[in-house]
């Protein structure tokens, strides 16, 4: 690894996804640009580690669909060793023995629809009937959001304002393929706005009961509309939740979720291969203590480990909290910017439970035909405590009051059901993603070893509700609660999203609702977020720092 110089054109703070994909285009330009990651390893919330002799975990997020397509190609991550195995079926939803019916056991969601068809026609024809078109009606809406992704606020402000020449719109327009098509589907798709406007101001909770009737079909469907957000199932939110996460796909496959293969690291290693192909320089054990500014208080380097590191333009891939407030020198921010700081939504239901197994769980539902054999439904992601609408809404009621749900609801996931590089053979990865858990218990309270155990106990007795046999199989694991992800993983207040997904909190106001520069631009000259702090958000897109990589791009062209 080359030596860490005292001045490059570009210092991005956080090696995350979003910061080796701004590192990768800004390289890719000819600049001179420098990562520099905190933890002993790249990639921020995506990453693989050995917990566990043996096993190999993503130890924080575990899915890849939402990342930017064209991310994928410009940074031909297939050629820097990113291969994705897409899953099918997607998703498995067992009920509990109390809930079996004559007709069915558990609900299996795939790609094919007649399968979908028959799987949901055993709970209801009804909503078999309608399930196609529900898919179709929320595709059509996500495409028609879709280019909005790829779109920095900044740019789709000036073209709203009256301040900026039709000279300059038109460039705007002409000089940026995402915006463009933005455009042409509001010119020629003006009459489903009206089912877009609809859709955002509603509950996902709302919707679902407008479209079906079965209570594990809309369950597992609701889950989309609630990972990583402590809101109720009845917040208007939950809406953009869901279609935050059904708006991306993989290998071609929209919709489709995959497992890269080696875990969640191998997207951020490919990504990090790319920007070292075109002269990125990446450095980890990296601690950022101060981003500096010059006398016209504009953004001029970092300090990392002691060292002042000099810089035209500094991209932050953490936190805006952690940017604006600890890394700024005091004194630089306003009152009244400070105080919207401190006022953006961190709170994150997420702990994530990390387990190394001794075989395939195997549930009451639809037993596995021999001893440790994986079926088509080890594939998806599997939805427990989810029989009913009821339930999910109970348990966030639970962590309402302080107290980790008594019954949470439970995504689990086993990727080395398609993927043998994760654990010994025989053995398996299992990677529980569970809500609601807040960051403080009851009475203000921190979490203790003891709280974290128990709740690990807690919901493990919940999964052998569905699999007996899964507690035995234990040959370790790895508890992260809020309080956990946010020291491991620089996540304020633990929220997977650098910042909920509300309504309050998007577009342009991510991630301030203030008079000021749009996302990703801040109100320090030349300081520019690139992480899931900035618009478009969370999740595995890779879009937040494409866009700070184009805006400074476009900068330094000037």
């Amino acid at each position: 690894m080359a030596a860490l110089k005292t001045a490059y054109d570009v210092v991005i703070v956080g090696g995350g996804h979003n910061g080796l994909v701004s590192a990768a285009y800004l390289a890719r330009a000819g600049l001179s640009v420098a990562v520099l990651e905190r933890r002993h390893v790249l990639g921020g919330a995506a990453v693989t580690e050995e917990i566990i002799p043996g096993f190999q975990f993503s130890r924080a997020s575990y899915l890849l669909s939402l990342l930017r397509p064209h991310i994928y190609k410009d940074l031909e991550l297939k050629k820097h060793g990113l291969k994705l195995l897409t899953r099918d079926p997607r998703s498995y939803t067992p009920l509990s023995p109390d809930k079996w019916t004559n007709k069915a056991k558990s609900l299996t969601l795939g790609l094919d629809p007649q399968k979908n068809y028959e799987q949901i026609a055993r709970f209801s024809v009804k909503d078999a009937q309608n399930f196609e078109k529900y898919d179709h009606h929320i595709e059509e809406i996500t495409n028609l959001l879709d280019p909005l992704f790829d779109i920095a606020p900044h740019d789709f402000g000036n073209l709203l304002s009256k301040k900026v020449s039709l000279r300059e719109k038109l460039a705007l327009l002409y000089g940026n393929r995402h915006i463009r098509q933005y455009v042409y589907n509001l010119f020629t798709r003006r009459g489903e706005m009206k089912d877009v406007y609809s859709l955002l101001t509603c509950s996902a909770f709302s919707i679902l009961n407008d479209w079906f009737e079965s209570e594990p079909l809309k369950a597992t469907l609701l889950t989309d509309g609630l990972i990583g957000a402590m809101v109720s199932p009845h917040s208007p939110s939950t809406s953009y939740v869901l279609l935050h996460h059904v708006m991306g796909g993989a290998e071609g496959v929209k919709g489709a979720w995959a497992y890269p293969e080696g875990g969640m690291g191998a997207v951020s290693q490919a990504l990090a291969r790319s920007a070292q192909a075109s002269g990125a320089q990446l450095f980890t054990s990296q601690t950022v203590t101060e981003i500096t500014l010059d006398s016209d208080k504009r953004a001029s380097g970092v300090v990392t480990n002691g060292l002042e590191i000099k810089a035209k333009y500094v991209l932050s891939n953490t936190t805006a909290k952690c940017t604006l407030l600890d890394l700024i020198p005091k004194g630089n921010l306003d009152e009244r910017t400070t105080q919207a700081v401190q006022s953006i939504d961190y709170a994150s239901p997420v702990t994530k439970i990390n387990v190394a197994l001794k075989s395939i769980p195997n549930f009451l539902a639809d037993p596995n035909p021999s001893e440790n054999t994986v079926q088509p439904h080890h594939h998806g992601s599997i939805h427990l405590n989810c029989e009913d609408m009821q339930q999910v809404f109970d348990a966030y009621q639970d962590a309402t009051q302080g107290i980790p749900s008594t019954r949470p609801m439970i995504e689990m996931v086993l990727p080395s059901s398609l993927d043998n590089t994760l654990s010994p053979p025989g053995h398996h990865v299992c990677l529980l993603f569970t809500q609601f858990t807040p960051y403080k218990l009851a009475g203000d309270r921190d979490w203790t070893e003891e709280d974290k155990a128990n709740y690990a106990t807690n919901v493990f007795s919940s999964i052998e509700q569905y699999c007996p046999g899964f507690t035995q199989d234990i040959v370790g694991y790895e508890i992260l609660t809020p309080p956990d992800l946010e020291k491991e993983f620089g996540l304020t207040g633990g929220n997977i999203f650098h910042g909920a997904l509300s309504l309050n909190q998007l577009l342009f106001n991510r991630p301030l609702p203030i008079q000021g520069p749009s996302s990703p631009f801040t109100l320090i000259p030349h300081l520019l977020l690139c992480g899931s702090g900035a618009h478009p958000g969370g999740g595995v897109c890779g879009a937040p720092g494409y866009i700070a990589a184009q805006m400074v791009n476009r900068l330094m062209r000037k």
